[in-house]
């Protein structure tokens, strides 16, 4: 057994970094919530009335405070089993399990993971929204401007927040401003920022409305639900937000653990959620497309 756990062990910081490195909404993760021991997590939100007319008789006028616990019950419990032969591991250096795993984690948990969260603040509700609407290089930054005036009439904190943008619409937003070049060897159109917000680029396959996870009977991971369509961009300021990874684990048994096959053993569970705080929705605005 201790080499199970030497190979846990292991592989925990493995995918730790990889989560780091591919999920583009780590961005997200500015908050640390407790979950340990249940399923649900509770936050306090806080308010007050505004101000009154101070009397010179009377002297300050009595105000409200209310503070009460939201409640956000994690929903969802994933998982997937990989088996590698003894052999086919042995013969391939002892090379292939560590490479199984780690293209699981890049090409499907990190996927899954990016696209149900956008998906769940997409479909939030009294989010800051506009109707479908197919962008250019001449229509981005208007529409972008047009956002972000939405959110500063709400009152959403300017500094901090994430402009999360569709790599379809990456073109056309390099295209939209213009640059002067000088005599770089190298030239990088990329915009990786727009009035003082960090630009994040989304793989289209994980920018969608509402998308269903597969039980993995016929499909696996997720797909784009019929009645979601794709995301043009989304600016989320991360006080807004919040995401709970309660368990993100590997089980590893060696072949001579394993009591069904002389095979090595990765079992994965996933654990998790993520919410829009309801009395911090308008700190998300959702520019969809048309299809």
């Amino acid at each position: 057994m201790a080499n199970s756990i030497e190979l846990a062990g292991k592989f925990l910081p493995i995918i730790d970094e990889i989560y780091k490195n591919s999920a583009v909404t780590t961005a997200l993760d500015s908050e640390t919530i407790d979950s340990s021991g249940v399923n649900e997590v509770k936050i306090l939100k806080v308010s007050t009335t505004g101000l009154g007319d101070y009397s010179r008789e009377t002297g300050y006028p009595k105000g409200d405070v209310t503070a009460s616990w939201e409640t956000l019950k994690l929903t969802e419990e994933r998982g997937k089993e990989i088996s590698i032969d003894r052999m086919d591991n042995e013969e391939t250096l002892a090379m292939t399990f560590g490479a199984v795993t780690g293209n699981f984690m890049r090409e499907q948990v990190i996927p899954e993971l990016d696209a149900y969260r956008f998906a769940k603040y997409a479909s939030a509700g009294n989010i800051l929204t506009t109707a479908g609407a197919a962008l250019t290089k001449d229509t981005v930054i208007g529409a972008i401007d047009t956002a972000v005036a939405e959110m500063d009439g709400a009152e959403v904190p300017s500094e901090g927040r994430i402009l999360f943008v569709n790599t379809d619409i990456k073109p056309m937003l390099n295209q939209a401003l213009n640059r002067s070049w000088g005599s770089d060897d190298n030239a990088n159109t990329v915009l990786e920022g727009y009035n003082n917000m960090r630009i994040i680029y989304v793989p289209k396959t994980r920018f969608y409305t509402q998308i269903d996870l597969n039980d993995g009977s016929s499909n696996w991971g997720f797909a784009k639900s019929s009645g979601g369509v794709g995301i043009n961009f989304m600016i989320v300021h991360p006080s807004a937000v919040v995401q709970v990874n309660k368990f993100m684990l590997p089980k590893i048994f060696s072949p001579d653990e394993n009591q069904k096959m002389d095979a090595w053993l990765f079992q994965f569970r996933l654990y998790h959620d993520a919410f829009v705080y309801d009395n911090k929705v308008k700190g998300v605005y959702l520019h969809k497309a048309t299809v």
